[in-house]
This record gives structure tokens, C-alpha cells and sequence, in this order.
């Protein structure tokens, strides 16, 4: 099956500011939102906090709904709020990712394995605002693995599930 989806952002971190944290303050690091980055099967994103973090990590590369996030926006109030603060690396739209969990699909000729939803957890309270995790219960996003190296770029392609 094909369908299209608009890749808007992209983006990578060099460090952890909620991962690891737990009963510490969140991490400084910044998000650099890029127009290309590079896929590494096994390995993850070229640049990113996770590149290499672990064999089999199911979190190689993390997508997020831009439907999603416009709705935690306004939910929430917070008009000048960044897609990077969700902590996701490629936020998209014209795709249910929910529906990708335990399939293979490809953009840009790139493979993917969509391992799981990503769970909001007591974070997203703080890098965004109270609430807001409950708001992304089941719509958190999406983890996969990285099959297939290649970049990836912002724009509008095909999708082959």
C-alpha cells in the first residue's frame, strides 16, 4: 500500500535532557531541527542522542503526528510551543503511526520496523505543561527500528507500507 506523508521536521539532539534523568533535574541540550539526516541500520541517526545507544534499540528513530501536536497545542494554550519539544526526531503528517506498530514500511527508500508506540511519560508534564502527558496517551508517537541506511529529508513523499 502507498500513501504520502509530509516530512516537516527533523530532529536530533547530542545529549539526554529526560532520558536517564529520573529524580534529576531534565538535561540543557539543545534540539537542532535539520533538513537531512542520516538513517544507519542497527545503529540509528547519525548526530542524535541514541545513535549507537544499544544493539536492537527500538527506539533507533521516533516519529510524532504534527496532527497531534497542533491539537496538544491548543489543548494546552501554547502558541509559540516548538515540535522539537515532544523529543521526537521526525514529526510528519497524512500518517495513522499508530497503525505502523509491528509493520515494515519505507520512505525516501529507507526501511523501518514500527516497534511501539511512544509512551508519554511524566516528562512531557515537564517539557511542555501539566497535562499534557494524558493528552498524548496513545497518541505519543512512534519507535522504530532502522533497517536500510539512507537520509532523510524534509518534504512530501510516498510511503510504502
Amino acid at each position: 500500500m502507498r500513501r504520502v506523508v509530509t516530512i516537516h521536521h527533523i530532529f536530533i539532539s547530542d545529549g539526554h535532557n529526560f532520558f536517564g534523568h529520573h529524580g534529576q533535574p531534565p538535561g540543557k541540550h539543545a534540539v537542532r531541527d535539520v533538513e537531512e539526516v542520516e538513517c544507519v541500520a542497527g545503529k540509528g541517526l547519525k548526530g542524535d542522542r541514541f545513535f549507537e545507544h544499544k544493539d536492537g534499540y527500538k527506539g533507533q528513530i521516533t516519529f510524532f503526528a504534527l496532527e497531534v501536536f497542533d491539537e496538544l497545542r491548543s489543548a494546552l494554550g501554547i502558541d509559540d510551543l516548538s515540535p522539537g519539544s515532544v523529543r521526537r526526531n521526525v514529526i510528519v503528517s497524512g500518517l495513522e503511526l499508530n497503525d505502523l506498530v509491528g509493520k515494515e514500511f519505507e520512505v525516501q527508500g529507507v526501511r523501518f520496523f514500527g516497534v511501539e508506540e511512544c509512551k508519554p511519560c511524566y516528562w512531557m508534564d515537564v517539557a511542555l505543561s501539566d497535562g499534557a502527558r494524558d493528552l498524548m496517551t496513545g497518541r505519543g508517537g512512534l519507535r522504530c527500528r532502522i533497517l536500510t541506511d539512507g537520509p532523510l529529508r524534509v518534504g512530501k513523499y510516498g510511503v510504502r507500507v
